[in-house]
C-alpha cells in the first residue's frame, strides 16, 4: 500500500513537483472557480482559458518554450479579450457573453494556427494540454506566486465579491468598490488560467478551477464551506490523477481533470443537494 500511494512521490522528484503544482493550483485557482460558479460565469472561465492561447503562441514563437515569454503573452491576450468583450457589450447591443464567445473563438483559432505553422505537433499538444510531470522549479515558483497573490486579493475583495454574487445592483448603488471587485476578479481569473496552463494546458486549466467548485455546490450553501470542499476536492483530484498517470500510464492532465469530473458526478449523485437526497427528501413548494 505504501509503495502504491506514497512510493512514487518519495522516489521521483518530478512527481513531487507535479503534486506541489497541483496543490498550488488548488489553493489559488479553485477558490476563483467557486466565485465564478456563484456568479454564473463558469463558461466565462472556459472562454478565457482559450483566449490566452494566441499570446502564449506568440511567446513561444519569440522565445521557444520560455516560461516568462509564454506567461506574459498569455496574460496580455487574456486581459485583451476580457476588456474587448466588456467594451463591445457596453457600446453596442451585443451581450457580453456573445462578444466573449466571438473573441475567444477567434483567439483559439489564431493560436492554433500560429503554433501549427511554426511549431510541431508536440509543441501544439504541450501548449493545449500541458505537462504537469515536466514542471520545473521556475514554473512552480510562478504558480505558487500566482496562488499567493490570489489568496491575498481574495481576502481583500472577499466582502464585495460575496455581495456582487448576491446582488450586484445593490453593490453598485451603495459602494464604489463594484468596478474594483469586477475587474479585479477578472484579473484573478486570467492570472490563474495563465498559471494553470503551464501544468494542464490551455484546454485543461479551467477544469481544476470549475469542476471542484461545481461539485462543492452539492455539499453546502455556505461560502466558506464551499471554498473548503472545493479546495479539498481539487487537492484529492490532483493526487489521484497523478497516481493514475503513474500506475496506469494515462496522460497526466486528462487524468487529473477526469478525476475532478468523477468527484463532480459523485457529488451530483450523493451530495446533500444531490439527485438521490432530492428524491428521498423533496423540497417543499417555494422552498429554496
Amino acid at each position: 500500500m505504501y509503495d502504491f500511494f506514497i512510493g512514487p512521490f518519495e522516489e521521483f522528484a518530478f512527481m513531487r513537483r507535479a503534486m506541489a503544482g497541483c496543490l498550488a493550483l488548488a489553493l489559488g485557482a479553485t477558490p476563483v472557480g467557486v466565485f465564478l460558479t456563484l456568479r454564473r460565469m463558469s463558461l466565462t472561465g472556459d472562454a478565457m482559458s482559450h483566449a490566452i492561447l494566441p499570446g502564449a503562441a506568440v511567446g513561444y514563437l519569440l522565445a521557444g518554450l520560455s516560461l516568462g515569454a509564454m506567461t506574459i503573452g498569455g496574460a496580455i491576450a487574456g486581459f485583451t479579450v476580457a476588456m474587448l468583450s466588456g467594451w463591445v457589450a457596453r457600446v453596442t447591443a451585443a451581450r457580453e457573453d456573445s462578444s466573449l464567445a466571438a473573441f475567444y473563438l477567434i483567439s483559439l483559432a489564431t493560436g492554433v494556427l500560429i503554433v501549427s505553422m511554426r511549431g510541431s505537433n508536440v509543441d501544439l499538444l504541450h501548449i493545449l494540454f500541458g505537462s504537469a510531470l515536466a514542471l520545473n522549479n521556475a514554473a512552480l515558483f510562478l504558480i505558487a506566486g500566482i496562488s499567493t497573490t490570489t489568496l491575498v486579493a481574495l481576502a481583500i475583495l472577499y466582502r464585495p465579491l460575496v455581495m456582487e454574487c448576491l446582488d450586484p445592483e445593490f453593490l453598485r448603488s451603495v459602494s464604489r468598490l463594484s468596478p474594483v471587485a469586477h475587474y479585479g476578479f477578472l484579473f484573478l481569473v486570467v492570472l490563474n488560467l495563465v498559471g494553470g496552463f503551464h501544468a494542464l494546458g490551455t484546454l485543461m486549466a479551467v477544469g481544476i478551477m470549475i469542476l471542484p467548485a461545481a461539485a462543492a455546490r452539492f455539499w453546502s450553501r455556505d461560502i466558506s464551506r464551499l471554498l473548503a470542499v472545493a479546495v479539498t476536492g481539487a487537492v484529492v483530484s490532483g493526487y489521484v490523477g497523478l497516481l493514475l498517470s503513474y500506475h496506469v500510464g494515462l496522460p497526466t492532465g486528462p487524468a487529473i481533470i477526469l478525476t475532478a469530473g468523477s468527484f463532480y458526478i459523485l457529488s451530483l449523485t450523493f451530495g446533500v443537494d444531490g439527485v438521490i437526497r432530492s428524491h428521498i427528501h423533496p423540497k417543499r413548494h417555494f422552498q429554496k
